[in-house]
């Protein structure tokens, strides 16, 4: 029977710590129900996710699920195959088992007793993009999802590739998933089958980096599950959220824009979090925003939600550029319905200007440095503190920059900036790096966005393209969306580059590349139809009332740059050791994780990148220990991977998983 629990937060709430659903083929699948009080039936709420619903992320579910189900839903926070407390294996993310899984808890759901039909869906990052993905054909029970940092394009605006370039950051989830996957199901939920269970789980357990570095092109593989793609397929409203901190903020603009009738967007100033736990903030309540819109479409409450505005986005201005920041500087605004914006043209020119009118033809070298990333920060995919781009103007002195003069007035740019140049190259395998900065009057340079692209791909990152050496190339480029504005007495500049280590792995040695500047131009689309916030956003509630887990952390997070040797270049970070205690299971879910960059600067020739991650699962039956390192070097041959995975329960070594790949320069991007 459900255990009751009181969440004095809104109400009386019971709860089911584990219930299985059963697949069609036999797996079943482990779910965490809350269930309002009172007489139902009611809608139900689904959060769709591989993070173990009895440890890992249990304290994030505490903030949202009892909230909901206090006002009215069943809420199911459910492990997905190969996970947590349920069944199975997961071979790879977005496998079709995964994807028909979640179909089959939707229909499961609908025909329970306690339920009225209605489902709604939502999630964060891997939970969103699931959620999108239950959208596209959506099943008859499916009224409505909430895709919170999702990813419709899991090529170009996913932890893997950034413009055909390959990230770091997939190697850093390359040693984290496996580690998530091979913690052990809980006894006390599943009974004495549980070492079976796991068992089966780690004879079978894959690296899927592999896949994601060998599928180098868009292709079959990453359109597989990307909702970008298939939008026309989206079936039941689809409310969209990013943060700009955040690159899968990019979706919400691209589904938007695609499907009006359907998606409303939302972008704030936050990374990869809920809104309610927003840095940097300001944070918005994204409990009682998300009740709204489950009162609207499952339950057909007439309430705000027929009134909201198409987009509502956070518009950025200068901060002083720096690692960790609490609140931006900036306001709300929203767009009441699509349109076509307006643009800002300026010409890249021959003396380093950009002007609304076109200089002398030039070609212009673009610097080749090793060291032109050291100011990047990070991606924000994986929501850590801090890691914001730090002031742009070291790596500016390390790039080709084109300045606008002073602004006699405030320029808003809302949407994406369109980059088109000719490049000139003397090896097929190159990069190109763009930044658009904001240059305030005492020279801080503050990243507002910036992209990467591989000069050997097609316009649509497809195929390769033709390459003579030498010979020029046209490329039309889109940058990342943004709403910033830019200030009287500021500057815009734009800074090219051709390596942007470490965030992303460079084409070693790097090219000799350059711009024709006949032509060259910057587009800014000058939205003119954004309004201020008509209506303001829930506050934040502390959810909930009062917590039954602690949190303890043995350090904040450590970011280091070494540049003392001068032919070499070492950046590290180091997430100490932070631990949950959850009370009520008498279990503690720990972790750390850490980085080491190295770039070889003398004739660039190698770069390699070390990362581990580990856990610690501790409960009243035993204590799991589980580390994944993977090591992985960059020349302009190869990209050689080692990864090793130890998992071990008490003092007994349970399993080690060894894995190996060599890449060839046709395996990762360009002709060889």
């Amino acid at each position: 029977m459900p255990e009751k629990i009181d969440h004095s937060s809104a109400g009386d709430v019971r709860e089911s710590e584990h219930v299985w659903i059963p697949m069609e083929d036999g797996t079943r699948l482990a779910a965490r129900i809350w269930w309002p009080g009172g007489a139902g039936p009611f809608p139900a709420i689904l959060e769709y996710i591989p993070y173990r619903k009895r440890d890992m992320v249990r304290a994030r579910d505490e903030r949202n699920h009892p909230y909901f189900a206090a006002h009215g839903y069943v809420c199911l926070r459910v492990d997905m195959r190969g996970s947590g407390d349920s069944e199975g294996v997961m071979p790879d993310m977005y496998a079709d088992a995964e994807l028909g899984d979640a179909r089959q808890v939707i229909e499961w759901i609908a025909v329970q007793d306690w339920s009225s039909g209605a489902v709604g869906m939502f999630g964060t990052s891997w939970g969103g993009t699931a959620s999108l993905q239950a959208a596209v054909d959506a099943p008859g029970p499916l009224k409505a999802v909430l895709a919170n940092c999702a990813t419709a394009d899991r090529f170009e605006d996913d932890i893997h590739w950034m413009g055909g370039c390959l990230l770091t950051d997939s190697f850093e989830w390359g040693a984290t998933l496996p580690a998530i996957l091979a913690a052990p199901p809980d006894s006390a939920t599943l009974g004495p089958d549980w070492r079976v269970v796991w068992e089966d789980r780690l004879r079978d357990a894959t690296f899927p980096l592999e896949a994601w570095i060998r599928n180098r092109t868009r292709g079959a593989y990453w359109r597989h599950g990307s909702v970008r793609f298939t939008a026309e397929r989206l079936s039941c409203p689809v409310l969209t959220i990013g943060g700009w901190a955040d690159r899968y903020s990019n979706s919400v603009i691209c589904l938007a824009r695609a499907r009006p009738d359907l998606c409303w967007g939302i972008v704030g100033p936050w990374g990869h979090h809920y809104p309610d736990h927003a840095e940097p903030g300001p944070a918005v309540g994204f409990q009682d925003l998300a009740l709204q819109w489950w009162d609207h479409w499952l339950k057909g409450h007439d309430n705000a939600v027929a009134d909201w505005p198409w987009l509502r986005l956070w518009r950025r201005e200068f901060d002083p550029p720096q690692d960790r920041l609490h609140d931006r500087n900036g306001d709300w605004i929203e767009i009441a319905r699509p349109g076509s914006p307006g643009w800002t043209r300026l010409h890249l020119r021959h003396d380093g200007c950009l002007a609304a009118d076109a200089g002398a033809a030039a070609t212009l070298a673009i610097p080749s440095d090793l060291r032109h990333g050291i100011c990047a920060g990070d991606t924000g995919y994986f929501g850590r503190v801090g890691g914001l781009p730090l002031d742009q103007s070291g790596d500016d002195a390390r790039a080709l920059c084109f300045d606008s003069a002073p602004l006699a007035a405030a320029l808003d740019v809302i949407g994406h900036p369109v980059v088109s140049v000719t490049v000139r190259r003397d090896r097929p395998r190159a990069q190109l790096v763009l930044r658009v900065c904001d240059v305030a009057p005492d020279g801080r340079s503050n990243l507002v966005t910036r992209h990467v692209v591989n000069l050997a791909l097609d316009d649509k990152l497809d195929n390769d393209r033709p390459f003579a050496a030498g010979e020029p190339s046209a490329y039309r480029l889109t940058l990342p969306a943004t709403a910033y504005r830019f200030a009287v007495g500021h500057r815009i500049r734009l800074s090219v580059a051709a390596s942007y280590w470490p965030l992303v792995w460079p084409e070693l040695p790097l090219a000799r590349c350059s711009i024709v500047t006949d032509g060259a131009t910057l587009d800014l689309p000058t939205e003119c139809r954004a309004r201020p916030l008509s209506h303001q956003f829930p506050a934040v509630r502390r959810l909930p009332a009062t917590a039954n887990w602690s949190v303890r952390s043995e350090g904040a997070l450590v970011r280091d740059t070494d540049l003392g040797e001068p032919d070499c270049l070492r950046m590290s970070w180091k997430q100490p050791i932070l631990s949950y205690q959850f009370q009520q299971t008498a279990t503690t879910f720990a972790y750390r994780t850490s980085a080491e960059y190295r770039a070889d600067l003398d004739e660039a020739v190698a770069a390699t990148c070390t990362m581990e991650h580990c856990q610690e699962i501790a409960r009243p039956d035993g204590t799991c220990k589980i580390e994944c390192t993977l090591s992985s070097r960059m020349t302009s041959s190869e990209l050689i991977v080692n990864s090793r995975l130890a998992v071990r329960w008490n003092d007994d070594e349970v399993a080690t998983r060894v894995w190996g790949s060599i890449f060839r320069p046709s395996d990762r991007g360009g002709q060889g």
